[in-house]
C-alpha cells in the first residue's frame, strides 16, 4: 500500500478574520461567510465533508455526520500574501514582513531595472488593479515599448507587457532581471509576469501566461523532506513558482481551476508510489477575490464542489486528502487586496476516523506536520500534527 497525500489549496478561501486582522485593516473580513450571506452558496459535497461545521455559513448547514475531519488554522507568520501563506503551509514561519510600495518603487531601482532588462523605461509605477492598469497604460505601452510596472497591497513587483510587443519569454527575461535586483531592503515576495493581448485601451485582456518569480523558502519545507526521502513530490498550478521550484520531482502547470482539477485527478490516477500531490487553484483569488466579484467567487466554489466527488472517488487506501487555503480575499471587503483570515481544514484518510473536530490550529504548519507524519517522515521546525486525532 502506497502512502500518498493530496493537498489542495483553494487560493484565498478564508473563513473569518484572525484576532490581529484589524492591524491589517481586515477586522470584519470573512471570505466564505460573506459569500454565503450576500450571494448564497450551494456546495453540498463540501457540506457533506463538514464545511458548515467549521464556521457558521448562512446557506451551508452543518451536517451531523461529516465525512471528513474539520477545523481551521491561524496564520502566525507576519503577512497575508500567497508566499507567506504557502511557506507556513509547508512548515516555514516568516516572522518579518516583506517590503511594500504604496507610493511605487524608488526611481534609482527602476533605472537599474531598465538598464538590466534592456527596456526604454517603465510606465505607471503605482499600486494598481491588474485589469485596470493595462487598459489605462496599454496604448502608451504599445507606442513606446515601455513595460508597465506596478505593485499592489502585496509585496510584488509586477510587469505587464503586450504579447506582440514582448512575447512571454522576453517578459520572463525582464522578470528575471528584476528578481536579480530585488535584494536586501527591496526583496519583494514575488516578481510577477502579466502578459496581455488586445487592441486599444478598454479592450486589453490578460492571458494565462502569467509566471511568478519568488525567492526560495527561508527554511526546511515539507517538500524538501519528501524529496530527500526519494518520494514523489508533484506540484500542480503555480505551486512550483511559489516555492521557487524547490522540493519537487515534477511540476505540472495549469492555467485555470478547471485545468488544475483535471490535472490533479490525472496525477491521482497515475501516482503509484509514496509521495504528495500539491495543487493551487488560483481562480478564486485572481479572478474573483481581487476583482471583488462575489457572485463569480461563489460560482467558482460551486464548480469545485461539483468536481470534488471525482477527486474523492480517486482516493485509495493509505491516502490523506487535505483541502485548505493560504489566506483570505473577501470579495465584499473594501479595496482589492488579500484579507487576514483563518483558513479552513477538511482532512480525510480512508479507513481512519471522520467527523473529528480538529479545532482551531495554532498554525498553518500543523498541516505540514500532519503530511510528514502520514508519510512516516521526519518533521519540520513548526507546527503540530493532527493525525493522531484522526486515528482509530
Amino acid at each position: 500500500m502506497n502512502r500518498r497525500v493530496i493537498f489542495i489549496v483553494l487560493d484565498s478561501v478564508g473563513c473569518g478574520a484572525l484576532p490581529d486582522a484589524a492591524r491589517f485593516g481586515d477586522a470584519e473580513s470573512n471570505t466564505l461567510g460573506h459569500i454565503a450571506e450576500t450571494v448564497g452558496l450551494s456546495v453540498p459535497n463540501l457540506a457533506a465533508l463538514g464545511l458548515g461545521k467549521i464556521v457558521p455559513l448562512a446557506t451551508v448547514p452543518p451536517t451531523d455526520t461529516p465525512h471528513a475531519c474539520f477545523g481551521r488554522a491561524a496564520e502566525i507568520s507576519a503577512g497575508k500574501d500567497t508566499t507567506t501563506g504557502h511557506w507556513e503551509l509547508a512548515g516555514v514561519v516568516k516572522t518579518t514582513d516583506w517590503p511594500y510600495y504604496p507610493k511605487g518603487f524608488p526611481q534609482d531601482l527602476l533605472d537599474r531595472f531598465t538598464e538590466a532588462a534592456g527596456v526604454p523605461g517603465v510606465l505607471c509605477n503605482l499600486p494598481y488593479s491588474g485589469t485596470v492598469v493595462i487598459n489605462e497604460y496599454g496604448d502608451e505601452h504599445v507606442a513606446t515599448r515601455k513595460p508597465i510596472v506596478y505593485t499592489s497591497g502585496d509585496s510584488v513587483f509586477q510587469i505587464a507587457c503586450h504579447e506582440e510587443i514582448y512575447p512571454p519569454e522576453q517578459l520572463y527575461a525582464q522578470c528575471r532581471a528584476a528578481r536579480a535586483l530585488l535584494k536586501g531592503e527591496h526583496e519583494v515576495a514575488r516578481v510577477i509576469a502579466r502578459p496581455f493581448i488586445g487592441k486599444g485601451n478598454g479592450n486589453y485582456t490578460r492571458t494565462k501566461n502569467r509566471r511568478d518569480f519568488s525567492i526560495p523558502p527561508q527554511g526546511l519545507t515539507m517538500h524538501d523532506v519528501i524529496v530527500a526521502a526519494d518520494m514523489a513530490s508533484i506540484a500542480i498550478g503555480k505551486i512550483g513558482d511559489i516555492y521557487e521550484h524547490r522540493g519537487f520531482t515534477e511540476e505540472i502547470h495549469s492555467k485555470s481551476n478547471a485545468e488544475g482539477m483535471e490535472r490533479t485527478l490525472a496525477a491521482m490516477q497515475s501516482l503509484d508510489t509514496d509521495g504528495m500531490i500539491m495543487t493551487n487553484l488560483v481562480d478564486f483569488d485572481m479572478l474573483y477575490g481581487h476583482r471583488r466579484d462575489a457572485a463569480g467567487y461563489r460560482d467558482a466554489l460551486q464548480d469545485f464542489d461539483a468536481f470534488l466527488p471525482q477527486l474523492i472517488a480517486a482516493l485509495r487506501e493509505g491516502d490523506l486528502m487535505i483541502l485548505t487555503a493560504d489566506h483570505g480575499n473577501d470579495p465584499t471587503h473594501t479595496g482589492t487586496d488579500h484579507t487576514r483570515e483563518y483558513v479552513p481544514i477538511l482532512a480525510m484518510v480512508p479507513g481512519l476516523r471522520s467527523g473529528v473536530d480538529l479545532g482551531v490550529r495554532k498554525s498553518f504548519a500543523d498541516m505540514a506536520q500532519t503530511v510528514l507524519e502520514h508519510l512516516g517522515l521526519d518533521r519540520v521546525k513548526h507546527g503540530k500534527s493532527f493525525l493522531p486525532l484522526m486515528s482509530v
